[in-house]
């Protein structure tokens, strides 16, 4: 069992930049790719970015690409996203996730953190 817990989120203007760190702990998640969902209110849950285990490919949304970076620490099991030019359409609760990128199969799920941008 991994488990993942998310921090990071908060209030902040458009225009504006985050952090987004998720620890995981438990048994190791050595191998996983890691990923960022964001879900909105009234909406799917959606993909921001992920990153395999090597760290060497990442994947990001359309939507969030050139402004936000994925990266990972496997030496203190934490994974982060930097979030830049962050824009009202970015307000959502973002979750950590662990699993297999290539079939879509996220296994283990963070909390969430709530990131709030207003205009």
């Amino acid at each position: 069992q991994v488990q993942l817990v998310e921090s990071g989120g908060g209030l902040v203007q458009a225009g504006g930049s985050l952090r987004l760190s998720c620890a995981a702990s438990g048994r190791t998640f050595s191998g996983y790719a890691m990923g960022w969902f964001r879900q909105a209110p009234g909406k799917e849950r959606e993909f921001v970015a992920a990153i395999e285990w090597s760290g060497g490919r990442t994947y990001y949304a359309d939507s969030v690409k050139g402004r936000f970076t994925i990266s990972r620490d496997n030496g203190k099991n934490m994974v982060y996203l930097q979030m830049n030019s962050l824009k009202p359409e970015d307000t959502a609760v973002y979750y950590c996730a662990a699993g297999i990128h290539s079939t879509g199969m996220y296994n283990y799920w963070g909390q969430g953190t709530q990131v709030t941008v207003s205009s």
